[in-house]
């Protein structure tokens, strides 16, 4: 983070990132070895195989300094930021990925199934703001979560730290995520500490395992936080479960089996498109004996 509280309040990005601030914010020797400690979480939420080098986005990667870090892992990576101030600190400090300038509210330049991996840094809150009267923040969150759903391979996964300001916030990016088909939640570091305590939202692309190992203090509180439904700090916690691979196959059986019915108007269907919605927090009337039931033609 810079000096500034909420840096993205002042301007956007590739603004705010100046040649000035770019220098200081590479130079800062406490921003780098905060820089460095939450990449080395990230790259621990991503459950990478032991031993065997990946290859990595990096969104928002500024100058590079996570990029440092995944290069000292044995790593391969790609780093995409708007500022180009932050970009050319990169290339002056001759970091082994490969950079490219691009807005990620706009999409994901990368083909599918490109990377095994994706971790960000102090980067998403940044697309909760409207910077200009076109921008649209949950067009933009949407637009990015689903070309990086695309960019990913299945069952990776995509680890971004991030400074949520209100539960709000927090709300609009899980909602958007979870649309563009990634599934996951949160894992929150050293929560009873207002300095130290840190945001990772885990998500994953199409079918995975379980939740990330978290460390045992904290996973006990967030099991009592989704519990007993209660907010966690001001912020409102739930888990999002991955889906497991049998269900994604039931599904599909399901549907093989309704003989020459249309899929779009079957029980099975309905059933299964009102149990998205409520996995997506939206409001479905409760299932009934009359759900999806056949309805007579009016005349």
């Amino acid at each position: 983070m810079s000096s500034c509280r909420r840096p993205e309040h002042t301007a956007p990005p590739e603004v705010f990132y100046n040649d000035e601030e770019a220098k200081k914010y590479s130079q800062n020797s406490r921003i780098i070895e905060i820089q460095t400690q939450m990449s080395e979480r990230a790259v621990e939420l991503l459950s990478l195989p032991e031993g065997q080098p990946c290859y990595l986005l990096d969104v928002g990667c500024g100058s590079g300094l996570s990029g440092d870090y995944l290069s000292e892992e044995g790593h391969y990576w790609v780093g995409i930021d708007i500022s180009t101030s932050m970009l050319d600190v990169a290339l002056d400090r001759e970091v082994e990925g490969d950079l490219l300038v691009g807005d990620m509210g706009q999409r994901m330049p990368f083909r599918p199934g490109t990377f095994d991996g994706c971790i960000s840094i102090s980067a998403l809150q940044w697309l909760c703001n409207a910077d200009k009267r076109t921008h649209s923040p949950p067009k933009r969150l949407y637009t990015f979560f689903s070309t990086l759903y695309s960019s990913l391979s299945r069952g990776s996964r995509a680890v971004f730290q991030l400074y949520p300001e209100n539960s709000e916030q927090l709300e609009l990016i899980t909602t958007q995520a979870m649309r563009a088909g990634f599934s996951g939640g949160m894992v929150v570091d050293y929560p009873n500490s207002s300095k130290a305590k840190k945001f990772f939202l885990c998500l994953f692309a199409g079918v995975s395992g379980v939740l990330p190992k978290v460390r045992k203090e904290i996973l006990y509180w967030l099991l009592y936080c989704a519990k007993y439904n209660v907010k966690f700090l001001g912020l409102p916690f739930r888990v999002w479960e991955p889906k497991l691979q049998t269900e994604q196959c039931q599904t599909k059986c399901r549907f093989k089996n309704m003989k020459g019915k249309s899929a779009k108007k079957g029980k099975d269907w309905i059933m299964e498109k009102k149990e998205r919605r409520r996995r997506q927090g939206r409001n479905v009337r409760p299932d009934t004996k009359y759900t999806a039931r056949q309805r007579r033609p009016h005349f």
